[in-house]
């Protein structure tokens, strides 16, 4: 069984910067990957972006291209989400996930930490 804890999140003006951290520990092996989902009020949740465990995959939703920035650091076993420009659209809280064989799938959620972005 994995477990995830996210760190960083919180409240940013439009066109600021957060940074989401997010660390896994447990299982018998490393996730196949890793990756942020989003969910905002009364909206579904939604991939941000994925990584595989290696870093040579991304899978990232269009809306954030050239604003957010997945990476890992496999010595920590965590993913990091880097988040500039922020927009009152990316309000949401966001979510950890890991798979265990996939960078479209996930069986393993974090708890989740609100971003929220407004002036």
């Amino acid at each position: 069984q994995v477990q995830l804890v996210e760190s960083g999140g919180g409240w940013v003006q439009p066109g600021g910067s957060l940074r989401l951290g997010c660390a896994a520990s447990g299982g018998n092996r490393s996730p196949y990957s890793m990756g942020w989902f989003r969910q905002a009020p009364g909206k579904e949740r939604v991939l941000v972006s994925a990584i595989t465990w290696s870093g040579d995959a991304t899978n990232e939703a269009d809306s954030v291209r050239n604003r957010f920035t997945i990476s890992i650091d496999n010595a920590k076993a965590t993913v990091y989400l880097q988040m500039n420009n922020l927009e009152p659209d990316d309000t949401a809280v966001y979510y950890c996930a890991a798979s265990s064989w996939s960078l479209y799938n996930f069986n393993y959620w974090g708890q989740g930490t609100q971003v929220t972005v407004s002036s």
